[in-house]
């Protein structure tokens, strides 16, 4: 069987606090986006194989978070047997749009349904939430108000559906431990998300933020120019997506924008 994980950007990002265990408390809306990966997943009569095509995958496949997925569930359903798994990667790695976590939450869905596992929403999160911090996020793929780690979700009326979102990515990928390290926490306006996402897009330049550009913007000057020139294009509202190194640009309508970034720059129409 085969399943199409998808992507998300965020729509502001506020880093709150660091937390005991050395994560950080965050409040972000997760917005899903239609740039997809490819999950296959087959059984097989022999040991199973991982596989990926597409863009290449750095490390070892046995760190792969989609084989992480399948042995999650191996350990607490023993029935399950050896499977031929093949990922073939669209969605760019390291790049604040969490691709990654997409198709691992993508192998626990299809895991669920193809050998009849019937395990609940609820708990399919919490086998997520062990994965990463934003995987429980792709069991919904809705749009959420994320808090905690990521992973406390709740569903949020918002809709893009009337608008063109540009993404740009520069293949610059941004590591998320070392883009945490680099925060410098700061006190925050008393306004919440929600309160700020009902406001007309033309507003939420200045009040949706995402903290993580202030120190990346700062190191890597090349993604700053990336929001500025969509700006500059005539988007209503430009951010970095999560830790980067994306940044999105929402348009009323879609445009050409080739002539504006190098051929080496992957840009992508939702």
């Amino acid at each position: 069987m085969v399943i199409f994980p998808q992507c998300k950007i965020n729509l502001g990002l506020r880093i709150v606090g660091k937390r005991a265990d050395g994560f950080h408390n965050i409040e972000t809306i997760f917005y899903p986006i239609k740039w997809n990966d490819v999950v296959e997943i087959i059984p097989s009569n022999a040991t199973g194989k991982f596989s990926t095509s597409g863009i290449e995958i750095d490390g070892k496949s046995s760190s792969n978070l989609c084989l992480k997925a399948y042995h999650l569930l191996k350990q607490d359903f023993p029935r399950l047997p050896e499977c031929d798994i093949h990922l073939h990667k669209n969605i760019p790695i390291g790049a604040g749009l969490g691709g990654g976590s997409a198709d691992a939450s993508a192998v626990l869905i299809l895991l669920n349904q193809m050998f009849d596992l019937n395990i609940p929403i609820p708990q399919l999160e919490k086998y997520a939430a062990t994965l990463g911090s934003d995987c429980p996020f792709f069991i919904h793929n809705n749009p959420m108000l994320a808090t905690g780690r990521g992973e406390i979700l709740s569903p949020i009326e918002v809709s893009l559906e009337d608008y063109a979102i540009a993404l740009i990515n520069p293949s610059i990928p941004i590591n998320t431990k070392w883009a945490f390290s680099t925060l410098v926490l700061e006190q925050k306006e008393d306004v919440s998300l929600n309160e700020i996402i009902e406001l007309p897009i033309e507003s939420w330049q200045d009040k949706l933020i995402n903290d993580f550009e202030k120190p990346i913007f700062s190191a890597e000057p090349e993604i700053c120019a990336i929001k500025e020139k969509l700006l500059s294009a005539g988007a209503l509202y430009s951010s970095m997506s999560g830790s980067g190194s994306t940044v999105f640009g929402i348009f009323e309508k879609k445009i050409d924008l080739k002539e504006k970034f190098p051929d080496s720059y992957i840009l992508h129409w939702a």
